[in-house]
Order: C-alpha cells, then sequence, then structure tokens
C-alpha cells in the first residue's frame, strides 16, 4: 500500500499508474459527503466506502484497504482515536481530519499522536479536498520514509551488538584476536550463505552454554 502511494502520487498529482486513489469517506452530513465525493471523483480519487461514524473504522479500513482516509466531525472521540492509533500502528495510510469548529491544541495533538496526516478546523468543504489531499499524503509518505529509516537504523544497530557480543566471547573462550573472531564469522556466514548477525546469534547461543 506505502509503495504504491509512493509511486502513483506526487505533489502535483501528476501519477505513474492511472489508477485512481480509493477513498474511505466519513461523514454524518449525507449531503455534504455526497458533494465532496463528486469533488473528489472530478479531481481523480474513488470513494471506495462511505460510513456515517467511526463505530467500525478499523474494520472497514480492513475490508476496503482504501488509499487515504478522509473522516469530517466536530472533533476526535476516544474511540475514534483509538481506530486511528490502531490504523497508523498496524495498517497506515494518510487520514485527513476535518474537524467543525474545534481547535483545542489538545484534540489537535491527540489527533496527531493518533496518525492524522492533516487536521483542518471549521469543517469540510469541497473546494479545500484536493490541495489538502495532496499536502497530506506527502507528509504522510514522508513520514513512512523517515519511520523505515529509522527502523532500519534500529536493525543495524541491533545486528553489530550481536556481532560485537560473539566476537566477545570468541576472544575469551577460544582465545582468538579480534581479528581472527572477526573473520571466523564472517567465513561461518560465507559458508551457511547467512548475514553476520544471524551467524553471531547462533555463536552467542553455543558459547554461552558453554
Amino acid at each position: 500500500m506505502l509503495q504504491q502511494l509512493y509511486f502513483r502520487l506526487k505533489a502535483d498529482n501528476s501519477t505513474v499508474d492511472k489508477t485512481p486513489l480509493s477513498v474511505m469517506l466519513v461523514d454524518d452530513e449525507t449531503d455534504r459527503a455526497l458533494l465532496v465525493e463528486q469533488t473528489l471523483a472530478q479531481h481523480g480519487y474513488q470513494v471506495v466506502c462511505r460510513l456515517t461514524s467511526t463505530a467500525a473504522l478499523r474494520y472497514h479500513v480492513e475490508r476496503v484497504q482504501p488509499d487515504i482516509i478522509i473522516i469530517d466531525m466536530d472533533s476526535p472521540d476516544r474511540d475514534t482515536l483509538e481506530h486511528m492509533t490502531v490504523i497508523s500502528q498496524h495498517n497506515p495510510r494518510p487520514i485527513v481530519f476535518f474537524a467543525g469548529h474545534d481547535d483545542n491544541p489538545d484534540s489537535i495533538k491527540l489527533a496527531i499522536q493518533a496518525g492524522v496526516s492533516a487536521y483542518i478546523v471549521d469543517g469540510l468543504t469541497a473546494k479545500r479536498v484536493k490541495p489538502i489531499i495532496d499536502v497530506a499524503v506527502a507528509r504522510f509518505n514522508e513520514f513512512q520514509q523517515l519511520r523505515q529509516q529509522l527502523h532500519n537504523s534500529q536493525n543495524q544497530l541491533a545486528e553489530q551488538q550481536l556481532i560485537d557480543k560473539a566476537k566477545r566471547l570468541l576472544i575469551k573462550k577460544q582465545q582468538m584476536d579480534e581479528a581472527k573472531a572477526f573473520n571466523t564469522l564472517r567465513k561461518l556466514a560465507m559458508d551457511r550463505q547467512q548475514k553476520m548477525a544471524e551467524v553471531a546469534k547462533d555463536v552467542i547461543t553455543i558459547l554461552e552454554a558453554l
């Protein structure tokens, strides 16, 4: 889903893939929701699900797998915040929240913490939809890239810590110097066609049992 967004939408809305981005629209006002849906269609978006509340939001996101979620309500209640948090953690996608006259800093802060890409006060209007979606998707993509970079850095650090621990054990229990310990791990990794961190983990298990 994230890769689709990276390659299918740019800030100017030019696309590599002409497939319309799908939208889940949550709005309890039928006439307004219909107008927004028509506006989205004019700009190349496709509303694949329209809800009147966020009561089963997590379920419907899992079922429909929309590219973007648009929610229009007075302010995010506790259940809505919980739904958005779970979605952002396990099924992330851009969430645009239009709040009706609620500029409470706490509401905005909680919504952003829950994963909202754009929080707009004064409600949803048709003419504001496209530029806000463009910005929200750009912010979402940037955040996901940063999160992936952080995840990769954390993995690299964890792997290096395993390698360092395995080297220390080889030095201590096999009377190797640091260079020989490193070369031993590298050769084992090449022979077994595994990453050095995987080999290091096995070496740690064996040597700690001695």
